[in-house]
């Protein structure tokens, strides 16, 4: 099931409010208190994901403390960064917050102030991930300005939204985006006093560096030293990209899905990809491939069904999409919020349709919760299958997994003949918050709050190490070595390679 995100005609062309021209600018506590407010407020009516990984008490008790933290806040800037806080709080990956188009154009025109250096999580230590810079390539950053490298970490986890508690998603946002949430977190700085240590060193070097402008910046990132490795992760991917396989040796494969990107099943490229899944697995059983290797490291998700079109081809059980699937709501709520151009008094009849289609989709009340029944699509049997494989199962997995990504690899990973190595993802195991999409406008500050309204529970087995706020924990943790980064080469499908030697 997809109700596409809602779209309107807009009536307005320009603005006629008064906003503030830049993030920095003053902002009235008065202002913030009636957006925090109504924040609130959306988030209780709209929201069916705001209690999946947390109790009341600990919704109650953040909107506590952001209301007395407004006490302390005095710009645009500050409140972005509070409801920034708010929305992660949450834990959907899903969830999105953004300031309004001319305060991210400001941002965007900005000459200098900007961090210029790529950074990279390795081994865990934070490093430079720029060749011939002002600080060596590989150094340990240890502090910026004299804030310990992990306070600062730590202070900008907020601007990138992983599903549950998990962290490791969190390292994806923050390498792409790393300058930007720095500005967005401590401001503007002309010089970065910049505390470091070289590999295989414990003296701590100093250096002091110039900022940059938001778009050189970027383009230092375009130059990162790890490109040739996770370019793939950045790139907009052709359909014959998308996915491939490779014949590793006589009893061994490799399949490779980059996204399921692939359009509905009607569309022709998803017919495309089924074609292929069917002469790849068909391929597996003629050559009697035993061990078959599924990579999905880059997979940030895409549209029904070919996730499950794909798991129907790994699987030996006949399986659903899902389990269960709820909204919190008959109609969509609080629609003089909802982000769209049409003048207040028109959006109730514009909605209609969508109101009647989640009405249809979700007929079952219960306790002020609305769910599927067993007509939905998405409560469907699905039976492995003809060519599906039965042999060894090697999955590669990483922090850049969400959404459709992580139900395949979460129902994959359930599999007995299945064996998970690399690194937590940052879409859950046993559910998420996904489909259909939301959209409102707070109407002093104009941010932009985003998230999707459907509450599902994947068709999962129990697993004693998957947690249920966390994503897909590996069999095997293995992460990328520093060596390895150096050589840009891949320590996660070498390990794989000597796993299934090794058998």
């Amino acid at each position: 099931m997809k109700i596409t995100t809602l779209l309107f005609v807009s009536f307005i062309l320009f603005s006629n409010l008064a906003i503030s021209q830049s993030v920095d600018d003053a902002f009235s506590q008065k202002k913030m208190r009636k957006d925090l407010a109504v924040f609130k407020e959306i988030r209780l009516k709209a929201n069916s994901g705001l209690y999946k990984y947390r109790t009341t008490q600990q919704i109650d008790s953040i909107y506590s403390w952001a209301d007395a933290e407004i006490e302390q806040l005095s710009t645009y800037r500050d409140f972005y960064n509070l409801i920034s806080t708010l929305t992660d709080f949450e834990g959907s990956l899903h969830n999105d917050t953004s300031v309004p188009d001319r305060i991210w154009q400001n941002l965007r025109s900005e000459k200098s102030g900007y961090f210029p250096l790529p950074i990279k999580c390795i081994e865990e230590k934070w490093i430079i991930n720029y060749e011939n810079g002002a600080i060596p390539l590989g150094a340990e950053i240890v502090s910026i300005n004299e804030i310990p490298f992990k306070e600062v970490i730590l202070n900008l986890y907020k601007y990138y939204t992983t599903d549950g508690e998990n962290l490791t998603g969190k390292k994806i946002g923050i390498r792409t985006h790393f300058s930007r949430y720095f500005r967005l977190n401590y401001g503007l700085k002309e010089e970065f006093i910049v505390r470091y240590k070289l590999q295989k060193s414990s003296e701590i070097l100093t250096k002091t560096i110039a900022s940059v402008s938001h778009s050189n910046y970027y383009k230092n990132l375009q130059n990162r030293y790890s490109k040739s490795f996770d370019d793939i992760y950045y790139a907009t991917l052709t359909e014959k990209q998308k996915y491939n396989f490779k014949k590793i040796d006589s009893e061994t494969g490799k399949l490779t899905i980059y996204t399921f990107d692939m359009g509905d099943e009607k569309a022709v490229e998803h017919l495309n990809y089924v074609k292929f899944l069917d002469s790849i697995f068909i391929r597996l059983k003629d050559e009697n491939i035993k061990n078959l290797i599924v990579d999905v490291r880059q997979n940030g998700g895409g549209t029904d069904p070919n996730d499950i079109v794909t798991y129907s081809y790994l699987t030996q059980r006949n399986f659903q999409e899902n389990k269960k699937a709820w909204i919190s709501f008959k109609k969509i709520p609080l629609l003089k919020y909802y982000n769209i151009g049409a003048p207040k008094f028109i959006r109730p009849f514009g909605v209609g349709k969508y109101n009647k289609e989640f009405q249809e989709i979700f007929p079952v009340e219960v306790d002020n919760r609305f769910y599927q029944d067993e007509n939905s699509n998405d409560r469907k049997i699905w039976t492995p299958n003809k060519n599906a494989f039965n042999g060894n199962v090697y999955l590669l997995v990483s922090p850049a997994i969400a959404s459709a990504g992580s139900l395949f690899a979460a129902m994959l990973a359930g599999n007995e003949n299945t064996i998970t190595v690399g690194e937590e993802t940052m879409g859950g195991y046993h559910g998420h918050n996904g489909h259909t999409s939301l959209e409102y406008k707070l109407p002093k500050s104009k941010i932009v709050t985003q998230f999707s309204v459907v509450n599902l529970e994947q068709d999962v087995p129990k697993k004693d190490n998957q947690l249920l706020n966390r994503g897909i924990i590996p069999d095997y943790k293995v992460i990328q070595t520093y060596e390895d980064y150096l050589k840009q080469e891949d320590t996660q499908l070498e390990f794989v390679y000597d796993l299934i030697n090794s058998k």
